[in-house]
């Protein structure tokens, strides 16, 4: 990504992080900080949008891993739960409602001395609202339908009138 051009830049950072059980928080933030270092190391000038995770109901406060749920495959489908314990995001695992606070601060520590960084709350792309019109037919992965929505959605908040980044018109 650093050495690509571009004229806008965006991550969705989080999910992937907490199914795959992969850091601890004490870490994370850390490593946003880093991998946005290296982003800014190629555009220091781009716009870079940093978007929160998705709402994903068996990670919202449940740590990972991810893993299938034995009783689906008993009856031929494949769906997904989280296995860890609650408990334990005290003890420093993530879930999603974590993550997102962690990234909430790191886009508060770094927008002061960065006017190109922008931040869109995930859940204004799929919230726990949009269950009952769209539901995750899995528990982890929306379908196309959902992606249609998320991608209408997406180009509302980023680029609509009162989108998160700016544009002349």
């Amino acid at each position: 990504m650093r050495d690509l051009p571009a004229d806008l830049i965006s991550v969705k950072v989080g999910i992937n992080i907490v199914n795959a059980d992969l850091m601890r928080r004490r870490a994370f933030a850390p490593a946003l900080h880093g991998f946005l270092d290296v982003i800014r190391d190629g555009h220091p000038d781009t716009p870079l949008l940093l978007v929160t995770p998705l709402w994903s109901p068996i990670f919202e406060h449940t740590p990972g891993p991810g893993a299938f749920d034995p009783d689906a495959l008993a009856r031929g489908e494949t769906r997904f739960v989280a296995a860890g314990d609650p408990a334990e995001v005290q003890r420093g695992k993530l879930d999603l409602a974590t993550i997102r606070a962690d990234i909430d601060q790191v886009f508060q520590d770094r927008s002061a001395s960065d006017p190109n960084l922008f931040a869109l709350d995930g859940m204004a792309l799929y919230g726990a609202s949009d269950a009952q019109s769209h539901p995750l037919p899995d528990d982890l992965h929306p379908d196309a339908a959902t992606h249609r929505l998320l991608g209408e959605r997406f180009a509302e908040e980023v680029f609509g009138v009162e989108g998160a980044i700016p544009t002349t018109r």
